[in-house]
């Protein structure tokens, strides 16, 4: 019951938000009633709170799954770079919520318990895959792995949660499948490219660019 209401409750939050959320819709859709809801959660804030921490968890927990301590340090943030851009991808519901909580300037989530130490073995888990890439010359600088995570979330987030409005802006159906595959290669290539002090054309296709030489060359 608890993991229906929490479902349910994900759902309604990324759909309305906090303050649009309806304690009668969770509990429908979750199949209980409100008294079983707030037997099992608590109160509309501590549901929203255990729905944000839930999300955390569910990513931190796949990203744990990746097994980039056993790649080639260049591979293992190209597969970060592609895990991180794919969850987002299939989770839009956890980039509602992140839009949501920072909106209210992490209010709920300060009040969690659980958040932080769910990010510190992530973070040394990049940082082995950086000092590793470093100590195999791959790299050139061991960059602050918070700093690079965030780049990456970065690159991957502003796109899809901005991606109605940039579509209109440029033309483009930036979320058609040809697109979204283009934007993959471009981060990648410019995170490798910023990691290793490489040209971007170093990393598979020359995504973005126009290869054609100039006018006034002969072709």
């Amino acid at each position: 019951m608890r993991l229906r209401i929490l479902e349910a409750a994900k759902q309604e939050f990324a759909a309305h938000g906090l303050a649009g959320a309806r304690v009668d819709r969770i509990a429908a859709n979750a199949g209980a009633n409100k008294r079983m809801l707030y037997y099992h959660v608590g109160n509309k804030e501590d549901l929203y709170l255990a729905v944000l921490e839930g999300a955390y968890e569910k990513i931190r927990s796949e990203e744990r799954g990746l097994d980039l301590e056993h790649l080639d340090p260049p591979e293992a943030i190209e597969r970060l770079i592609d895990f991180t851009w794919n969850y987002f991808l299939r989770n839009p519901e956890f980039l509602a919520l992140l839009n949501t909580e920072n909106l209210a300037k992490a209010r709920h989530l300060k009040r969690s318990t659980k958040v932080k130490s769910m990010h510190s073995p992530f973070v040394e888990m990049i940082r082995t895959v950086v000092t590793r890439g470093v100590e195999s010359g791959d790299f050139r600088v061991a960059v602050d792995p918070v700093q690079l995570y965030i780049s990456i979330a970065a690159l991957c987030f502003f796109y899809l949660s901005n991606s109605a409005t940039l579509s209109v802006i440029f033309g483009r159906d930036l979320l058609k499948k040809e697109a979204r595959d283009e934007r993959l290669a471009h981060m990648v290539a410019l995170v490798l490219a910023a990691l290793t002090g490489k040209s971007t054309a170093d990393f598979g296709k020359a995504v973005g660019q126009d290869v054609r030489p100039p006018a006034h060359q002969p072709v």
